[in-house]
């Protein structure tokens, strides 16, 4: 082996090992684009994506609508909640299911599990992107409109948030550069 991969061994060494806060987080509104921002920015720094709606419908075995409906919103929030808490991701982006927000304890979690970015959209944007609210798995209470869960959530968001990204502003790919950047700070 030559000095110079000699001298990359420790760097190597040093990133595999689990170091806890070392995750992005990204919450927001359903249609927000935490899945989209979480997949490109994992393909611009090489890190590991997951979305906890995914593993939610992989540990179920069932889309995440049919998950609402078998436990109910209540139900569906406490395994939302036990799965955020159970995680031991680092070095990995997440992408949260919007819904997060509603458990301290799991917002706990994510917060040793890294910084959190709350990505932002209007109400307008938001209802625009989601075509599919009935079949999405979505956390509202009966009667409740778009409009009521965002004016719900919206402080919450900010309260976690170390950085909020206006996806209303800017594109997919540069609102993933601005993360980054801030991540290397």
């Amino acid at each position: 082996m030559s000095h110079k991969n000699n001298a990359m061994v420790p760097h190597l060494i040093k990133r595999c090992q689990p170091e806890l806060g070392s995750s992005l987080i990204l919450i927001g509104m359903p249609g927000s684009g935490k899945t989209t921002m979480g997949r490109i920015i994992s393909r611009k720094t090489g890190l590991a994506w997951v979305d906890t709606d995914y593993l939610l419908e992989s540990w179920w075995g069932m889309p995440l609508q049919a998950v609402r409906d078998r436990l109910g919103l209540d139900g569906f929030l406490k395994a939302e909640e036990e799965l955020v808490e159970s995680m031991n991701f680092f070095r990995t982006i997440i992408s949260t299911g919007g819904s997060v927000v509603y458990s301290v304890r799991a917002m706990k979690r994510l917060e040793e599990l890294g910084r959190i970015v709350y990505l932002k959209a209007d109400l307008e944007t938001i209802q625009q992107r989601l075509q599919n609210t009935s079949t999405r798995g979505l956390a509202i209470k009966p009667g409740q409109s778009m409009a009521d869960v965002f004016l719900e959530r919206r402080p919450l968001y900010k309260r976690y948030a170390r950085l909020t990204i206006d996806t209303d502003l800017a594109g997919p790919e540069q609102n993933a550069d601005k993360i980054i950047k801030w991540l290397e700070r």
